[in-house]
């Protein structure tokens, strides 16, 4: 007995020991679970994959050779991540299409070319686009190598164009002449593909491309230089001071040589450049343009020297330069006041030479109170009466053409602040023409400006306006609609279907009709996304009823044309005239239905630009 309770006892000791030991022992780390594939998304992805393979393979026989390159490279860009090896084959059969496509472009007459952007639907003569260019742009994001490849491939192409030209007589050890604010082709591809480079960071390869087109100095390399200066401001300033030292030697370089060089010590993105009858063109790509802090004086002051040298010196004549004695007076009475600021001692000089302009020019370019003076170059008094500053000309205007002219610069001034004013003022123009024009413009701009500053209410109370042309009267109420669709959808229901007849007003041969419905349908689907879905066979049929809609690149534009010579246009690129945001939003709510329907498209073009967006949705990573 005594011994089987020995044995009891130890057996309990052992199995008390047992569970001490499991109980100070680690836990086990539990497997981790591999998530199961998800069957619907890897279909939804396998058909992705065949569609715009599909789509690569039929823009083979597109008859449209610039949307059978384009189609080709947005194939290959969208397949990159999933098979580079086909889609870099795919790029380069998109060059091949894209050589033949510039080649005919090259062929037609300027009349030509204007019917085909007017069949397309633009509402501006805009320059053929170089599908090269486009190409060459796609590859380059991917893959440098094929990129510098496609870009060796345009300059070869650019040499045996020169060949084949007529000999240009230039000055001996000159630069060619080019215009400075539309430089040839070959210079605006590298530098428009450097810029998108710039833009994503990627600085080494965007000089590489850039570097050969910066001189001779014009407005897109200088663009480049003051987007290289925010990133590596020693890599810009080095690449200035190679400008300044090629321009004070050059023959070729003007008083609007000077002008561009200036924006990038004084008015960085803001560049000025005056033609031969004094009229100036200003682009502003910065919200600032205030002299950067850290330019180093020895960089100033080689601008200085540059500058003195060009202005001083021999004033070419119109037809052989860009400049000429009335751009040489303007530019000079631009930046006088800089050298003044900082001493310099080509003052006198410089001031001789313009008292000796100002004896030479037209009297109405001897008004110096013109904004165009001191555009950027002497801050603004925010508490100026910009509109009184235009009226206070007006005893100097001599004709009724200048007195219009004043009237519309002042309603431009008063527009921002006053749209009553602005319409008061715009009433006082003569000419009957010019002053709906202006008047429509103003219509327009104010509406625009409520959308802008998301004033739904303000916008469709503007939308009323008589001034307004249907499409763009459709324009505002769809994108109030878009403004008022989560806080009040029933009435941004209301105010979308008053959009529709307006574009339902619109000639049933315009591609802005189609446009105005694909932008409704586009707000709609935020709204009421049963409706956006119900009106889609309404698109599809007004596209088919129009051969030449493309189902991209559309935009408003408001233009007005001075009396004796002159105009300002306004284009604005409208993103929900585009087919890709709407099947982008479609295909995102419902793959599966989305997929069928660009099939009821029958132009190639906005079948093409569907499925695209379409299958985005699935092969894309979204961007961060």
């Amino acid at each position: 007995m005594a011994y089987r309770l020995r044995m009891l006892t130890l057996a309990f000791c052992v199995t008390a020991f047992h569970f001490s030991v499991q109980a100070q022992a680690p836990a086990a780390k539990p497997k981790k679970s591999v998530p199961k594939p998800d069957a619907a998304a890897e279909a939804r992805r396998t058909m992705a994959l065949s569609m715009v393979t599909s789509l690569a393979e039929e823009a083979r026989s597109f008859r449209d050779l610039v949307l059978r390159a384009r189609v080709q490279s947005r194939s290959a860009d969208i397949l990159w991540e999933s098979d580079p090896e086909a889609a870099r084959a795919l790029f380069r059969r998109a060059w091949d299409s894209a050589e033949i496509a510039d080649e005919e472009n090259s062929k037609r007459s300027d009349d030509e070319r204007r019917a085909i952007l007017r069949a397309r639907g633009t509402t501006v003569s805009r320059e053929q686009p170089s599908m090269r260019r486009e190409v060459l742009r796609l590859a380059a994001r991917h893959d440098r190598e094929l990129g510098e490849e496609f870009l060796t491939k345009l300059e070869e192409a650019r040499k045996r164009d020169l060949e084949k030209a007529p000999p240009v007589e230039t000055t001996p050890g000159a630069t060619r002449r080019i215009n400075p604010d539309n430089p040839p082709s070959d210079m605006a591809q590298r530098l428009s593909l450097a810029r998108q480079l710039l833009q994503d960071g990627d600085i080494e390869r965007a000089l590489q491309f850039a570097d050969p087109a910066l001189y001779p100095v014009n407005t897109f390399g200088m663009n480049i230089l003051d987007m290289l200066h925010e990133k590596n401001a020693d890599l810009a300033d080095q690449r200035y001071m190679s400008l300044l030292a090629r321009a004070i030697s050059d023959p070729v370089s003007d008083a609007n040589t000077v002008s561009l060089l200036s924006a990038y010590v004084f008015t960085p993105f803001l560049y000025v450049t005056v033609n031969k009858e004094g009229n100036s063109h200003t682009r502003n790509w910065s919200n600032t343009n205030t002299p950067p802090e850290n330019i180093p004086p020895a960089v100033r002051n080689a601008f200085f020297r540059t500058a003195a040298t060009v202005l001083l010196g021999p004033i070419g004549e119109p037809d052989l330069s860009s400049s000429g004695r009335m751009v040489s007076f303007v530019v000079t009475t631009r930046l006088l006041p800089l050298f003044e600021k900082f001493g310099m001692e080509q003052v006198p000089a410089l001031r001789a030479r313009l008292s000796q302009l100002t004896q030479e020019v037209p009297e109405r370019m001897r008004q110096t109170d013109d904004p165009l003076y001191t555009r950027g170059i002497i801050p603004e008094d925010p508490n100026k009466d910009h509109v009184q500053e235009q009226l206070d000309r007006l005893p100097r205007a001599k004709t009724a053409d200048e007195r219009d002219r004043v009237y519309f610069q002042a309603a431009m001034a008063a527009a921002g602040k006053d749209m009553d004013r602005a319409r008061e003022l715009a009433d006082k123009v003569e000419d009957t023409d010019m002053r709906k024009q202006l008047i429509a413009h103003l219509a327009f701009s104010a509406m625009r400006d409520a959308i802008r500053g998301k004033k739904a209410d303000d916008a469709i109370l503007l939308a009323k306006q008589t001034e307004l042309t249907n499409i763009q009267r459709s324009w505002g109420l769809s994108e109030a609609g878009g403004l008022l669709a989560k806080t009040e959808p029933q009435r941004a229901a209301d105010v979308l279907d008053n959009a529709v007849e307006e574009a339902k007003r619109i000639d049933q041969s315009s591609p802005d009709r189609v446009r105005a419905l694909v932008a409704v349908v586009t707000q709609f689907q935020k709204v009421d996304p049963v409706r956006a879905w119900g009106m889609m066979g309404e698109v599809v049929k007004a596209a088919n009823a129009l051969g030449e809609f493309t189902g991209e690149d559309g935009e408003l534009t408001s233009r007005v044309v001075l009396k004796g010579g002159g105009a300002m246009t306004n284009n604005m690129t409208v993103e929900t005239y585009d087919l890709t945001p709407l099947f982008t939003a479609l295909a995102l709510e419902d793959f599966n239905r989305a997929v069928d329907l660009p099939k009821g498209f029958t132009s190639e073009s906005p079948r093409a630009v569907a499925t695209l967006a379409i299958v985005r949705t699935v092969l894309e990573k979204k961007k961060k």
